[in-house]
């Protein structure tokens, strides 16, 4: 015999979408077999409406031929012999209609009372156990709502406790309501078969039953057929047997568990904090008006690089996001716990998910950065998650007890093709690594944004002032020779923070910085950033507003002593700029240097590339014939300057990109 499907008793808790949606089929199947169950039965009451109409109909027919020998006909009594062989009929009619009563009786019995048991007793008890299961589930979520809304600031333990008792309650009720529907429907897997076939077998014994006293031939043929038809049925029933005494076996211990199962915010257990894959139930805000939102409870999942939603009773999930160089998040909303936030690497897609408990919140967010970074695409993401996250261990560990380590300074045999330019200053590097203390003192404090001062920020916008933006207009931090600079590209990019290096000669001091910033980041949770334009010019770079078009910061080409993209991260870059310390009291001052760190929208390469190519520009001025030689082999635009790459987008150029967003390094 062919398998029979079966709901699985252990996933009635977890009451995913995909138990939802296996158990709407059994829904649907069930709903099927009722309306089937229905035909079958009114045809059953018409066979057996017949039968008793044969049955009125032969005694009838009986009494009549009997009434032929008082009819008092006008031209004799009638023929004797005619009226005995009527009788004889009439004798036989009546056994014929003794043996079609007796059918009627046992198609009632073994047909028709089986099917309307059926239907009265299995269907129904499917139908009733459905509306239970549907109260326990409304009350499971409205007791979740109300337990998603508990305050995270005023936080009141008595009804916190009231609150994840009833979540508690509502879900052990939506268990034991869900394993008995489930167990109801597994039985009627069996059952359906058996009320099929049994009216039907009492239907056949009670023919043969009416035709062996006539017709013995026809039952011998049907003898072979019943007996394995009712051997079948034995069968099928012993296997319901079986299988109902396993499932109360299961019923029995799943229901056995503790009760902190049911609860949604448990003790304190382990964060796995190396996952690839996650699924579970997650609210979601939605705007429901301009300043109005709604928050749903959804399934969400991962597959591959996508964040995947699936409603409750849908077949299949359907793709939410590319979590690919996405962002992600903690953040405070509607004094909700738990919450986090996923950015799209462009910024204008975001989300806002809530947990449903700290484990799980602090599991997606360490699983969605882990897709960001596109471990899954690696031969073996799950060894590169945990080497990962012990990397993330190391990086927040005091610079002063780190030991030599292999894989201390970034490896230039995985560095890109082109993926580092430095400047034609840079010296050869030694035979040996700097050590970490070498080329940053320890306990080195760092600066996560640039503040404009108010002074300053009143200068450039006091009435009559020019305004510094970046399409030409300069400042005094700039030289002269600016005005007519024969370079000028713009790049978008979010300042991750600088700090001040032992070192300006060496892009391992860049690299180290890049290190040390995204681990004082991650460690203090500090995921957002301000988008500024950076200019690069012939003479200078000059980080900008791009709202109010104000220079932030600008620094000199001479003094940018080195220059280098990450080697893994291409979008990372940073620079190293050569200052003078005067506290020492010497006339020239003493030489100082302090790394700044980026992340572009594009590649890092194309922003080093350019700052070469000042620098260049800045060695070719000094020799004209140089100069000349130097345009010649660039292509220019039509205002004579150098074109090196393609705009970028308008909103980004115009200033139209959001003022903050979430860094993806």
């Amino acid at each position: 015999m062919p398998a029979v499907h079966k709901l699985l008793l252990e996933e009635a808790l977890q009451d995913s979408p995909q138990t939802r949606s296996l158990l709407s089929v059994f829904e649907e199947d069930a709903g099927t077999l009722t309306d089937y169950t229905n035909q079958l039965l009114q045809s059953m009451q018409r066979v057996y409406g017949a039968q008793s109409e044969m049955g009125l109909a032969t005694e009838q027919l009986s009494r009549q031929l009997l009434e032929y020998e008082k009819q008092n006909f006008a031209l004799g009594k009638g023929d004797e012999e005619v009226i005995s062989t009527l009788q004889q009929f009439a004798k036989t009619v009546g056994e014929l209609n003794t043996l079609h009563s007796e059918l009627a009786t046992q198609m009632a019995d073994r047909m028709i009372f089986p099917m309307i048991q059926f239907r009265e007793k299995d269907l129904t008890e499917i139908s009733t156990l459905r509306e239970v299961f549907g109260i326990a589930c409304d009350e499971h979520e409205a007791a979740m709502v109300k337990y998603s809304r508990l305050p995270k600031k005023k936080e009141n333990e008595k009804v916190k406790a009231e609150l994840v008792g009833e979540v508690a309650y509502s879900r052990r009720k939506q268990h034991q309501a869900s394993m008995q529907y489930y167990c109801a429907l597994n039985t009627l897997q069996y059952r359906k078969r058996v009320a099929m076939l049994e009216p039907m077998l009492g239907y056949t014994q009670a023919q043969i039953h009416f035709y062996k006293k006539g017709m013995d031939l026809v039952s011998k043929k049907m003898d072979s057929f019943l007996v394995s038809v009712s051997s079948m049925t034995q069968s099928i029933q012993a296997q319901l047997d079986s299988e109902a005494e396993a499932m109360r076996l299961t019923q029995r211990e799943l229901l056995s568990m503790e009760d902190t199962v049911y609860m949604p915010d448990r003790d304190p257990v382990p964060v796995n904090r190396t996952l690839i894959q996650k699924a579970g139930y997650l609210n979601i805000r939605n705007k429901t008006g301009l300043v109005t939102t709604a928050w749903d409870r959804l399934y969400f999942f991962t597959q591959g690089g996508n964040l995947m939603c699936q409603p409750r009773g849908a077949v299949a999930g359907g793709m939410v996001l590319d979590l690919d160089n996405s962002s992600v998040m903690a953040v405070e909303c509607e004094d909700r716990r738990y919450c986090f936030q996923i950015t799209s690497p462009s910024g204008k897609t975001s989300m806002i998910l809530q947990a449903e408990s700290k484990k799980e919140y602090e599991e997606w967010i360490c699983t969605l950065n882990n897709i960001s970074r596109q471990i899954y695409l690696t031969d073996n993401p799950e060894a590169v998650a945990i080497r990962l996250n012990q990397t993330a261990i190391q990086a927040v560990t005091p610079i002063t007890s780190f030991e030599k380590r292999g894989e201390g300074s970034p490896n230039p045999d995985r560095a890109k093709p082109g993926g580092v330019q430095s400047s034609s200053s840079a010296s050869q590097k030694s035979s040996s690594a700097p050590e970490p203390e070498d080329l940053i003192v320890p306990g080195t404090p760092i600066q996560f944004d640039i503040m404009l001062p108010a002074s300053e920020f009143q200068d450039q916008n006091r009435v009559g002032g020019r305004r510094t933006n970046p399409f030409g207009e300069t400042d005094d931090d700039c030289s002269p020779e600016s005005d007519d600079s024969l370079l000028q590209q713009v790049f978008a990019v979010r300042f991750l923070g600088s700090m001040a290096v032992c070192s300006g000669q060496t892009q391992e001091v860049i690299y180290e910085a890049m290190r040390q910033v995204l681990a004082a980041r991650a460690i203090h949770n500090i995921f957002r950033t301000t988008e500024s334009h950076l200019m690069v010019t012939s003479s200078c770079l000059r980080l900008i507003d791009p709202r109010t078009q104000v220079t932030r910061i600008s620094f000199q080409l001479q003094e940018v002593t080195q220059f280098a993209a990450h080697q893994e991260n291409g979008r990372l870059m940073g620079f190293v700029v050569e200052g003078r310390d005067w506290s020492e009291g010497s006339e020239e001052g003493e030489p100082s240097f302090s790394a700044f760190v980026f992340e572009s929208n594009t590649e890092g390469e194309k922003i080093c590339y350019t700052i070469s190519l000042g620098k260049d520009i800045i060695e070719a001025k000094k020799d004209p014939e140089a100069l000349a030689q130097l345009m010649k082999n660039m292509p220019l635009t039509n205002d004579g300057k150098f074109l090196l790459l393609d705009s970028e987008t308008s909103d980004t150029a115009n200033g139209g990109a959001p003022d903050e967003e979430e860094s993806e390094a």
